[in-house]
């Protein structure tokens, strides 16, 4: 129940960041969810649309200069309260994974009283498979899309 995640790597300059999202918008393509992980020198946006704006938004980027690709990462419900994201990475390390990177993902969803957050392992695989059986709520590309 992966989800599809644009990664694009962009110059660490003023409105660099301001330029792409303008790109993106001017076109319509709504983000659902963005962050952003910077070095001296340049930095990573990752980005979550709908699946039908996965596409055009990639060859829009590509056609336009910039390095993106697509990424399948895990998009859970971390319960809202103390602890909550601390009992999810507890799960991912007594499975002997390892959180490559992470971040939330601020649009409520109906019958959804948690938080939900991107997540990179480094064994997507089994992490779907320890959280399904410990009945962690996985939101599929669907369901983001209905958001």
């Amino acid at each position: 129940m992966f989800i599809k995640q644009i990664s694009v790597f962009l110059e660490n300059k003023r409105g660099a960041l301001r330029e792409m999202t303008e790109l993106l918008g001017k076109s319509g393509v709504d983000l659902l969810a963005l962050s952003v992980a910077d070095t001296q020198n340049f930095g990573i946006i990752r980005i979550i649309v709908s699946s039908v704006a996965t596409e055009p938004a990639l060859k829009l980027l590509r056609d336009n200069g910039y390095t993106a690709k697509v990424n399948h990462v895990i998009c859970a419900e971390v319960p809202d309260r103390p602890l909550g994201l601390c009992e999810l990475l507890s799960l991912i390390e007594q499975a002997n994974l390892s959180v490559e990177y992470m971040y939330s993902f601020l649009r409520a969803s109906r019958g959804s009283e948690g938080a939900h957050m991107i997540l990179r392992l480094s064994d997507g695989e089994k992490a779907m498979q320890v959280f399904q059986m410990h009945e962690v709520n996985l939101f599929s590309q669907e369901d983001v899309d209905a958001l």
